[in-house]
C-alpha cells in the first residue's frame, strides 16, 4: 500500500443513553483510547513517534485524526494485512494486541465499535464484537538454507556465533561451534559471506529462528559479463544444428516419434 499521511481513529459507544463524543466521554475511555491509538501508531518498530504526530479531535463519535504518518512503513503494511481476519500473526505484535483488546471489549459491550480509516477510503478497519480477527496456529519446520549478508561480528567465549547483516538491514545471529570459527583461515569480518545454516522456519510468515551454522560456502558475488557472454556463445554454437530445441527434448523423452 502506498503510504498515506493521515489516519482517523474513532470509537463509538453509548454511555447513559447518550452517544459518546468529545463533549460526552468517560475519562477512563478517553485515556484508554488515547493509549491504544498511541500504541497502534508506534508498534514495536517505533517507525512512528507519537510525540511528533499531530492529533485533532473530531465531532460525532470520539475521533482522533493523526497526521504526519507518511514514513510509517510497517503501519501501512499491517493495515493491508488486516484486510483479512487471519492476520494477527502477520502484523506487529503490539498492534495485534490492540486489535485483540478492542475486539474483546466489543464482545463485552455491543455498543462499542472501533474504526480506523483515511479520507481516501483506502484504509477501512472496523473492530467490534462481531469481528473475528484471530491468530493462525504457527507451524515451525526444520530446514536447511543459504543466507547471504555481511559478517559484522563473530566469536564469543561461551556461546560463539556469527552476526550476519542482511540486505534489509536486519542482523541474524547464527549459533556456531568454536572449532568452526577457529578453522576459518579467511578473515570474514566486515565482508560478504554465504552461510549454509539449519534453522526452524515458520510456514506462515517465512520467519526463521534458532539458526545454526553448518558451513561457510564459497561465494563470488561479482557478475563477470565477459564470462557470461562466452557461455552464451558456446551454448549457441552447441545448439546451432538443432532446428527446434523443444522438439529435440521431447524426442529424447520419447514423447515424439
Amino acid at each position: 500500500m502506498e503510504p498515506i499521511n493521515e489516519l482517523r481513529f474513532a470509537v463509538s459507544d453509548r454511555i447513559n443513553d447518550a452517544e459518546v463524543g468529545p463533549k460526552h466521554v468517560p475519562l477512563s475511555l478517553l485515556g484508554d483510547f488515547q493509549k491504544d491509538v498511541s500504541e497502534f501508531l508506534r508498534g514495536s518498530a517505533r517507525d512512528v513517534d507519537p510525540a511528533e504526530v499531530l492529533v485533532s479531535v473530531e465531532e460525532g463519535s470520539l475521533a482522533l485524526v493523526a497526521t504526519g504518518l507518511m514514513a510509517a512503513t510497517t503501519l501501512w503494511a499491517d493495515l493491508e494485512h488486516l484486510k483479512s481476519p487471519d492476520s494477527l500473526n502477520l502484523i506487529d505484535p503490539k498492534r495485534a494486541a490492540v486489535v485483540e483488546r478492542w475486539q474483546a471489549t466489543g464482545r463485552q459491550n455491543p455498543n462499542r465499535k472501533y474504526r480506523v480509516s483515511d479520507t481516501a477510503a483506502r484504509v477501512s478497519l472496523s473492530v467490534d464484537g462481531s469481528t473475528d480477527f484471530r491468530r493462525i496456529e504457527e507451524v515451525w519446520v526444520l530446514v536447511e538454507k543459504y543466507v547471504h549478508g555481511k559478517v559484522v561480528d563473530w566469536g564469543g567465549k561461551t556461546k560463539p556465533n556469527v552476526h550476519l547483516e542482511m540486505a534489509d538491514g536486519t542482523v541474524l545471529k547464527v549459533s556456531a561451534a568454536q572449532n568452526q570459527l577457529a578453522q576459518e583461515e579467511q578473515n570474514r569480518l566486515y565482508r560478504s559471506a554465504l552461510l549454509h545454516i539449519s534453522a526452524e522456519e515458520n510456514l506462515l510468515t517465512g520467519a526463521i529462528r534458532n539458526p545454526i551454522l553448518l558451513a561457510f560456502e564459497a561465494h563470488q558475488p561479482a557478475f563477470d559479463e565477459t564470462e557470461f557472454k562466452q557461455m552464451v556463445q558456446r551454448g549457441t554454437a552447441a545448439w546451432s544444428d538443432v532446428p527446434n530445441a523443444s522438439d529435440w527434448v521431447e524426442t529424447l523423452r520419447g514423447g515424439r516419434a
